[in-house]
């Protein structure tokens, strides 16, 4: 077992190429999910802060040059950036640990595979020409990939390392001066990735950095100053940007998650189906948008797959995410918490009965047993669950359950369990998700090349190098014109 000892220091912001102290919330901390003692004060960045970040990103953002040579330059930092991440692989890790309650072994994985994400962003930057000339009768035309401005990113507490760090090298590669505002329940690794890149030697205004909950993301996203919002979070704020967003036309990238289904076809193998669903609803303790939600199964599938998983789940080591031992850790931060519990007991006056067989360690911390929740009215049982916890719901039909499935879709991720993977296949791509999973459950994207949107409900924009560089950079097309052509 790993020391479960670790200081997080206390949060302070990058504003104007300076560190500076936060505001500290009153009586408000930063607690520790597995123990619930403090960690450090909740902190938060003043109004006139915010506005010396928005002050300095306006006055630092340039379209610039992106010829060879100041893409290589820009490439040689972001070589820095991740070998400073790299140095400091295992701070990051203990400090995801502590502060999502995701178990050490998976943010270890993780906080290895920054320094590949942001070496391939480099690669990208030297591959990949910001000027291209294009077809026009023989006429010099050339159409530039240029920098939309200046940037917000917000991020979610559940990838507290990883999504800052992609989010943030693809705008700086784009040549966008980023202002990024972490969650305020896990803001410890978005700083460590912060200082690497600021240590790397950053340009001017490239990034800075601001904490605070909603209203300090409010105040930014709805700034005139700021031409892209990029947000990782629930719904409810996902519309408020979007409306603020509104008056001056942003360019939004909003991922917004769902209660993601799962189709169990009726010659799915029941243990490929119960060890997909078993890992996707407890890998990063089930707090990732794309995870599973609610299972429809065959109803000849339904008591097997029940058994099946709960089994499994008795055997799972629930504990303190220190600990090397622990497959599923306790629950990021209160909040959430309570929220789950407030998802289990809807669905139990829907009519669902409760399956939590994993024992629980005696730590006094945010620790849930991953749960089932069987029988439930699935029309009803709709809202996002993000969590150890999914609700499993007999069907009679294929069309049963992709009507159950579309009739309130996730948009996001879905998932199809069937040994028949033609049969599968055409399932799924029925289903309203941006990226549909056959017979398993993997954080990473189905293919190299894969381009994951979000539709309707799951937000705007998608994943993948393309959507990245659509979000940061504009196209603009300078070239002679000809008074002999028509029109």
């Amino acid at each position: 077992m790993s020391s479960n000892e670790i200081t997080i220091a206390q949060p302070v912001d990058y504003i104007a190429d300076e560190w500076s102290e936060c505001a500290t919330v009153d009586d408000a901390w930063n607690l520790d999910p597995n123990t619930l003692e403090p960690v450090h004060r909740t902190v938060t960045t003043s109004p006139d802060d915010v506005e010396r970040a928005l002050r300095h990103a306006e006055q630092t953002y340039d379209v610039g040059r992106w010829d060879e040579e100041a893409r290589h330059e820009r490439a040689e930092m972001l070589e820095r950036v991740a070998a400073l991440l790299e140095s400091r692989t295992e701070e990051i890790a203990r400090t995801d640990a502590l502060t999502s309650g995701t178990p050490i072994s998976a943010t270890r994985t993780v906080a290895s595979f920054l320094p590949f994400r942001i070496r391939a962003t480099a690669a990208d930057l030297r591959e990949i020409p910001r000027v291209t000339a294009l077809e026009a009768g023989g006429r010099d035309v050339r159409l530039y990939k240029v920098p939309w401005g200046p940037a917000a990113i917000l991020t979610p507490w559940n990838g507290p390392s990883f999504i800052p760090a992609a989010k943030v090298v693809s705008a700086v590669a784009a040549g966008c001066p980023v202002i990024l505002k972490p969650s305020e329940h896990a803001p410890g690794s978005a700083q460590i990735v912060v200082e690497c890149f600021v240590e790397a030697g950053l340009p001017s205004g490239a990034l800075q950095l601001v904490h605070g909950a909603g209203d300090v993301g409010a105040r930014l996203t709805a700034d005139p100053r700021i031409k892209i919002v990029s947000f990782t979070g629930g719904p409810g704020a996902g519309r408020a940007i979007a409306r603020a967003a509104a008056e001056d036309f942003k360019v939004l990238q909003l991922e917004l998650g769902g209660n993601n289904p799962v189709i169990v076809l009726d010659d799915a193998d029941v243990d490929v189906t119960a060890d997909g669903i078993l890992d996707g609803m407890t890998k990063l303790n089930g707090q990732w948008c794309e995870g599973p939600g609610k299972i429809l199964a065959h109803r000849s599938q339904v008591g097997p797959l029940l058994d099946a998983l709960t089994e499994r789940i008795s055997k799972l080591g629930v504990g303190h995410s220190l600990d090397d031992d622990t497959h599923v850790g306790p629950i990021s931060n209160g909040p959430h918490f309570q929220t789950l519990q407030t998802r289990i007991d809807g669905l139990r006056e829907l009519g669902a009965t409760i399956h939590q067989p994993a024992a629980l360690p005696e730590l006094g911390g945010c620790f849930l047993s991953p749960t089932i929740a069987s029988g439930a009215d699935p029309d009803r049982a709709t809202a996002e669950l993000f969590g150890p916890l999914v609700s499993l719901h007999a069907v009679d039909s294929d069309e049963e359950a992709l009507r159950i499935a579309n009739a309130h879709p996730s948009g996001l991720d879905a998932y199809v369990f069937g040994t028949d993977t033609d049969r599968a296949i055409e399932v799924g791509s029925r289903i309203v998700a941006g990226e549909v999973r056959v017979n398993g459950a993997k954080v990473a994207d189905l293919g190299d090349d894969s381009a994951q949107s979000f539709w309707g409900p799951a937000g705007i924009g998608g994943h993948g190098p393309a959507e990245s560089v659509r979000v940061f950079c504009g196209d603009r097309v300078v070239g002679v014109d000809s008074p002999d052509l028509p029109l």
